[in-house]
């Protein structure tokens, strides 16, 4: 009898399976892909050269979190030279000495980065920065000034950024320019002096001032209007008697220009009609320009300096990714190049100009390379009003593409875009059997002004139909169960959560909001502080708290939560800068007060993301268990993840 039972027990599971039309298409998926494959600590990444082309910098884990770790180009001595031991190190770069790793580093996700330096040969590091409280961001470093650097600290105040120069011998900082209490950007000549800054008007436009020196008074030098899209000083020519500029002036979308400081002449170098410029390429010691990138449904290069067409001809035949070149030595002889693909790690390589050979220096997880990824497809549907709205299709591997239960990824920002390439969001995703749809709805950023307009105080409103429009689009396409449809994302993808929830409350089984905000009034009034020269952005662009309150909370997921019916999980960070760990407390109040089932875990020593990886395990383990309840997905059992420190609330 007990053996017969056994025996009987996979021919139930099959019939249960088939019955819910789901386990016969799941047998035919490729084996799960490991979580801690997807979001544990990569292998390699973001290799650096230094500026004398002698050695090379990565990132890798040491004592489990990443570190920096150098070796001397065409050896193999790699060591680790810095000691975190808590966050990983994210942001580093080569000191012009060539002998300093540079790094920036905060406490549990409190954003108060510090700026540190480590001696590659001794290990030894200092806090060149060590201001309780204060947020350094790097300005500028220059070869002609190996032993300083350009740092913006908001010391004096910790609503304005001055510039402060550091003495990287002696760690002496001392005030260089002060913020006259609006400006949002600096900008430094080919003498390392500040000469150029950038503050937004109370319209929500752009002004740029200029000086002649360091001792002469600012005057303002240009000013666009609240409609163009966001763009900046890109940096002086090499003759410092030019800008270039990311502008939408007299176009849709935002062009490369060069704009005389005598005569304000301006000269458009690159432009699309449809697409912003997203990145220029420079030349290290010459300061030339070389290159454009616009990113279209992918990232394409327009060259500018002829004598680097060979070159990215060469890299285009290498592989087929999207290619960056990523660092590269102050002689410009060698170049660090990464590959970005839809269905692999990022791939890097050393290339040397000379010769024009390519050569694989690592993946940045080559664990990644045992199973099948799915592959990415732009996509474009017409939203309600006629406007076309831009996006990426992932499908799983193995399956039918029909009738799928389909997650709707939803982007931060909002002003910010979905690009192509591999996402390990959307891989955990599809690989657990879901379709996943990313829509870059109106107020996307890349695609010019009239898109980024378009969401013009449409938090809720049409950004939001946008995403309905494409949850329809794909169901419509036979991809998708219109019953089986998660949204799902961080920051305002968290908010896009909530308010799929709360206002169209019959459109989705489930949500999943990552450090989301829930009320546009709170959020406003607890910005960090040092944002107030960006406010009139958010004032222009989801409505100012000081006179538009109840528009705004017309537009919150809070004052609707007896609308949310469908299973929620919630995930923050207690110590979020940007949207505070009280935006999620009270709509997890408010929900349990009407017995709305949801999931509330909080990471103590995390703030707008979860940067340490055992969080980032424990969070998408429990997210994978919600959606495999709810849709009917796969999924690798959750389970405690040592070091965590997550806590159910």
């Amino acid at each position: 009898m007990r053996r017969s039972y056994r025996m009987m027990i996979p021919a139930i599971v099959s019939l249960a399976l088939a019955l819910s039309g789901w386990g016969a298409r799941a047998l035919e998926l490729p084996p799960l892909i490991p979580r801690e494959v997807l979001f544990g600590n990569p292998e390699r990444v973001n290799p650096q050269i230094s500026p004398d082309g002698t050695k090379l910098a990565y990132l890798a884990p040491h004592e489990g979190v990443l570190n920096v770790w150098v070796r001397t180009i065409g050896k193999t001595d790699d060591r680790v030279v810095t000691s975190d031991r808590k966050r990983g190190i994210r942001v580093y770069f080569w000191q012009e000495d060539s002998e300093h790793i540079l790094y920036l580093q905060d406490r549990d996700g409190d954003e108060n980065w510090h700026l540190y330096q480590t001696n590659v040969r001794t290990a030894t590091t200092r806090d060149l920065t060590p201001f309780e409280g204060v947020q350094a961001q790097v300005i500028a470093t220059d070869p002609q000034f190996p032993d300083e650097i350009l740092v913006a600290l908001n010391r004096r105040d910790r609503r304005f950024h001055d510039v402060y120069r550091i003495n990287l011998k002696t760690g002496a900082a001392e005030l260089d320019t002060e913020n006259p209490g609006d400006v949002a950007g600096w900008a430094v000549d080919h003498r390392l002096q500040v000469r150029a800054a950038s503050a937004f008007t109370p319209d929500g436009g752009m002004l740029i001032r200029i000086r002649e020196d360091a001792r002469s008074p600012w005057r303002e030098f240009l000013r666009w209007g609240p409609e163009e899209t966001f763009g900046g000083i890109v940096g002086f020519t090499p003759d410092n008697r030019g800008l270039w500029l990311i502008s939408s002036v007299d176009a849709n979308a935002a062009r490369l220009i060069e704009v005389d400081l005598a005569t304000k002449k301006t000269k458009v170098i690159a432009e699309d009609p449809q697409y912003d410029v997203s990145s220029v390429m420079i030349h290290p010691k010459t300061r030339h320009l070389e290159a454009v990138q616009f990113i279209r449904a992918r990232r394409e290069w327009q060259v500018l300096d002829p004598s680097l067409r060979a070159d990215f001809e060469r890299l285009r035949k290498e592989r087929d990714g999207d290619f960056s070149v990523v660092s590269r030595d102050r002689e410009d002889r060698t170049w660090v190049v990464s590959y970005l693909v839809d269905d692999g790690p990022v791939y890097y390589y050393i290339y040397e100009r000379a010769t024009r050979r390519l050569g694989l220096l690592f993946s940045s997880q080559p664990a990644l390379e045992r199973y099948r990824l799915a592959k990415m497809q732009p996509i474009s549907f017409t939203a309600r009003d006629g406007m076309t709205i831009y996006g990426y299709l992932t499908l799983p591997v193995g399956v039918e593409p029909k009738r799928l239960p389909m997650v709707l990824l939803v982007h931060g920002g909002p002003w910010a875009r979905d690009v192509w390439g591999f996402n390990a969001m959307v891989q955990w995703l599809a690989n657990r059997g879901y379709a996943v749809l990313q829509v870059n709805f109106r107020g996307s950023t890349g695609y010019g002004k009239a898109y980024l307009n378009a969401g013009d105080r449409e938090w809720a409103g049409k950004m939001h139909t946008d995403l309905i429009d494409g949850k329809n689009w794909a169901v419509a396409q036979g991809y998708a169960d219109p019953k089986r449809v998660c949204i799902m994302g961080g920051s305002y993808g968290g908010y896009a959560t909530l308010v799929g929830l709360a206002f169209t409350p019959e459109e989705f089984a489930c949500g999943v909001d990552l450090v989301g905000p829930s009320n546009l009034v709170t959020l406003l009034r607890s910005i960090p502080p040092y944002w107030a020269p960006i406010k009139a952005i958010f004032d222009k662009r989801l409505g100012r708290v000081e006179t538009d309150e109840e528009f705004l909370k017309s537009r919150s997921p809070l004052f609707r939560a007896d609308q949310i019916k469908a299973p929620l999980l919630i995930g923050h960070g207690a110590n979020d800068p940007r949207v505070k760990k009280a935006e999620s407390d009270q709509i997890v109040r408010s929900l349990r007060a009407r017995n709305v089932p949801v999931t509330y875990v909080v990471y103590t020593d995390e703030g707008h993301g979860f940067a340490r990886p055992e969080n980032r395990l424990d969070f998408f383990g429990r997210a994978e268990e919600f959606l495999a309840k709810y849709l009917g997905g796969r999924f690798e059992p959750w389970r405690a993840v040592p070091g965590s420190s997550a806590q159910l609330q």
